[in-house]
């Protein structure tokens, strides 16, 4: 018997290499055909850096993306309202990364593939239901290769399978939807030269309108990397705009009149809008936290579990926090549901904790305070908001998704006590 795995996602694929790790036994099935490097940029946070490192990425890592060195926050005018330290330059022992999702995700893919004496992910395979037995449980799923509708079974199954899990709409089939603000999101690449510090992720403007971008690869033999960004516009959320579609490709005309004043000393938004050739729309969306996410011998994880909005760099990272903290637990407990409950009881209150500050108090909140105050205009931040107030919000954030530099620093991989 074994874990089965719905999803090879950045989650899913990290549970599997994990498991590899302490030789338990796991399938994973990807309704996609083939993974392909595709999306835009991530953050991974120091907690979720360390166990790549654990799992042997380190070298790989570090050929794939750039070692976040700033983080800033200034207002529609371009003018600097905090900035900090990030990664190694904060003093975390390992490194904060900006990385292409795509990259990340075939670089986890074929490392597992790599290790692996036989085939353990099975692409093309859509889950479509689960039923728990009374000592395992049953996947049901449509081969996309077969075309026929399957099933296998297992000792646990873990929903990896994102915001719009199928396993999830069986356990709660009155959930509806994910939950738009509002806020629609245009994403891109651009070839550029880095801003700042050449490595700095930065938040320019306030609630219904902001750009964020930062390098998600070095630097070329031109000067320019590969410079992500994000174009962010809120509209009524009354209004029925593309609730039901994740992404789909349009053209900058739809949203770039209003980035038309954005040209700044240090970066330009128009000028790396203007110079992207595809661009990516996306709703703003998360769902309500659950009281469980267990039942009987099937679990949830990552997005499937706590989808939040992409404000605080916790989506990427929390799912590999869950997929080490999962497979701590089974290897502890074993393939039942004792392991399924305890993980759950772990993780579960912290990601609820950060679905709703990132609601309303995440890092980028601080805008619309200096936006209401001043408009966004000023000539001493320090006469609009104080810097105890700025770096309250900045530590009590970080307390909430659990980035306490000394208390991180201080602990160990999530499973070095296990290998």
């Amino acid at each position: 018997m074994t874990v089965l795995i719905c999803g090879a996602g950045i989650g899913g694929l990290c549970l599997g290499l994990s498991l590899q790790q302490l030789e338990i036994p796991f399938q994973i099935f990807e309704s996609s055909v083939s993974i392909e490097p595709l999306g835009v940029g991530i953050n991974l946070q120091p907690n979720a850096v360390r166990e790549l490192y654990a799992l042997g990425l380190k070298d790989p890592l570090k050929g794939i993306g750039v070692q976040t060195e700033e983080f800033g926050l200034f207002s529609k005018k371009g003018l600097e309202i905090w900035t900090e330290a990030r990664g190694l330059k904060a003093g975390y022992s390992v490194p904060q990364f900006s990385v292409h999702r795509g990259e990340l995700q075939k670089l986890l893919y074929e490392t597992l593939i790599e290790r692996s004496k036989k085939s353990y992910v099975s692409l093309g395979i859509r889950a479509t239901g689960f039923k728990n037995l009374s000592s395992s449980v049953q996947l049901k799923y449509f081969n996309k290769n077969t075309k026929k509708n399957e099933i296998i079974y297992g000792n646990i199954l873990v929903a990896c399978d994102g915001i719009n899990s199928n396993i999830r709409k069986q356990l709660f089939p009155d959930e509806g939807d994910p939950l738009w603000n509002g806020a629609i999101l245009w994403r891109g690449l651009t070839a550029a030269s880095p801003f700042r510090t050449g490595a700095s992720m930065v938040m320019i403007g306030h609630d219904t309108q902001r750009f964020v971008s930062y390098p998600i690869s070095q630097k070329d033999s031109y000067g320019n990397a590969k410079i992500n960004w994000i174009a962010e516009l809120k509209f009524n959320p009354e209004k029925i705009y593309m609730k039901s579609d994740w992404s789909k490709k349009v053209d900058k005309s739809k949203f770039i009149g209003s980035f038309k004043d954005w040209s700044f000393e240090w970066i330009n938004p128009l000028s790396l809008i203007s110079e992207t050739s595809s661009i990516y729309e996306y709703p703003m969306v998360d769902r309500d936290p659950l009281e469980k996410w267990t039942f009987g011998r099937t679990t949830l994880l990552g997005d499937a579990a706590h989808p939040t909005y992409p404000v605080g760099s916790n989506g990427a990272s929390q799912a590999i926090i869950d997929a080490r903290k999962l497979a701590f637990h089974l290897k502890v407990n074993g393939l039942n549901e004792i392991s399924l409950l305890s993980y759950e009881k772990e993780m579960l209150p912290l990601t609820a904790k950060i679905t709703l500050a990132n609601r309303s108090s995440g890092p980028d909140a601080l805008l619309q305070v200096v936006e209401d105050r001043c408009g966004g205009t000023f000539n001493n931040i320090q006469e609009i908001i104080s810097q105890s107030e700025l770096k309250n919000h900045s530590e009590k954030y970080k307390s909430v998704a659990g980035l306490n530099i000394e208390r991180l620093n201080n602990a160990d991989s999530i499973l070095s006590s296990l290998i």
